[in-house]
């Protein structure tokens, strides 16, 4: 070995470049346990928004409620509400004992329009399978088609 050589472990020699770059090192993540990363807002980025005491799920849920109060305003729609629940399968006996908790299907509003026909609106940003499944059992059961507004 020359005059200048430099002697270093295996264990060194893998960790030169990431000491070097201010990085862990393959020894410090071996022995410093992961940590869990918090997850912080909603599962699907939304935000949630409070508007004269009533709570919206997302911008886009508020932004639509928005929209519906002028039209009831206008008269082009009527009876208005939101967070409208419809029962989609009862509580139910198993054969085994014990009971299984009901379906239900939370509307995000409901209204009537110039014909007097209910319309039924789900605000979206994701749809996910329990939504398709919920949607076909409220066509099945209630004869309800959701509309479903993108956001």
């Amino acid at each position: 070995m020359g005059r200048n050589a430099i002697r270093m472990s295996p264990e060194q020699l893998l960790n030169v470049r990431e000491r070097i770059a201010g990085r862990m090192t393959a020894i410090q993540m071996r022995d410093t346990p992961a940590e869990k990363v918090q997850r912080k807002g909603q599962k699907y980025g939304n935000e949630k928004v409070i508007d004269r005491g009533q709570k919206f799920d997302s911008k886009a849920e508020h932004r639509r409620f928005l929209h519906l109060e002028l039209l009831q305003r206008a008269g082009e729609i009527s009876d208005l509400k939101s967070q409208v629940e419809f029962l989609l399968i009862p509580e139910l006996e198993k054969p085994s004992g014990g009971k299984e908790r009901p379906t239900k299907y939370l509307a995000d509003f409901t209204y009537n329009d110039r014909q007097g026909r209910l319309i039924v609106e789900d605000v979206k940003g994701a749809v996910t399978p329990e939504f398709r499944l919920k949607r076909k059992l409220m066509l099945h059961v209630h004869g309800i088609e959701i509309q479903e507004i993108r956001s």
